[in-house]
């Protein structure tokens, strides 16, 4: 019986790799690094910046890694005020509160930025629990932040079902053995499936979620 529902946020409950991508892009042409969408969607989506700064910009000390991050996050927040959940997005929140679900939001933002989208989206209250993954043991791909995610809402991943865009969420919360739907923000449905999604819906208003959802 299902009793949680594990929700991602950047690309899963609102677009914001369009804004990501070009801060990036714009951030990294300062330092003659140039990146196409293959390869944010590959090496960039879903991932720390930390890590991610390392990759492109390794000659970057500790301190200059840092204040890169900052600015970058800071740039996305500055352009990210006007955005609004994907598409059927309040209607599963609805169904979910009928339903006596659990909600967790399980994300590899930093804290400001997550905090700022969530307040921008008005959706402070919408969940039971909060796991900022950079703050944990360790983060997406790794599933230590689903498994803290179902360890603190007291479910079972057989009870639980987990949204998510990107490849480093889906092996993540797939790697918990949680079941997992592929939103298809920012890769293709046979991506998703490729990477363990068991489906994969263009929003939260697709027949194949609440078909999954009402069997």
């Amino acid at each position: 019986m299902l009793s949680a529902i594990l929700f991602d946020l950047d690309g899963t409950i609102v677009n914001t790799d369009p804004i990501h991508y070009q801060v990036w892009r714009d951030m990294l042409l300062e330092y003659n690094v140039e990146i196409d969408e293959n390869i944010y969607k590959s090496n960039i989506s879903g991932r720390l910046n930390p890590d991610i700064i390392q990759d492109l910009l390794p000659h970057l000390s500790v301190e200059q890694n840092e204040q890169f991050a900052a600015e970058k996050e800071a740039r996305f927040r500055q352009q990210a005020s006007l955005l609004k959940p994907i598409n059927g997005f309040a209607q599963l929140l609805a169904w979910s509160e009928k339903h006596n679900l659990k909600r967790a939001l399980v994300t590899n933002a930093p804290r400001l930025n997550a905090h700022f989208m969530l307040e921008a989206l008005q959706l402070t209250q919408a969940f039971d629990i909060i796991i900022l993954a950079g703050e944990e043991a360790a983060a997406k791909p790794d599933p230590t932040p689903y498994l803290v995610a179902l360890e603190r809402l007291g479910v079972s991943a057989e009870q639980s079902i987990a949204i998510e865009d990107s490849p480093s969420g889906i092996h993540s919360a797939v790697s918990a053995g949680i079941r997992t739907l592929g939103m298809t923000s920012t890769q293709t449905p046979e991506a998703l499936q490729e990477l363990g999604a068991f489906i994969a819906i263009s929003d939260f208003a697709d027949l194949q979620l609440w078909t999954f959802l009402n069997s």
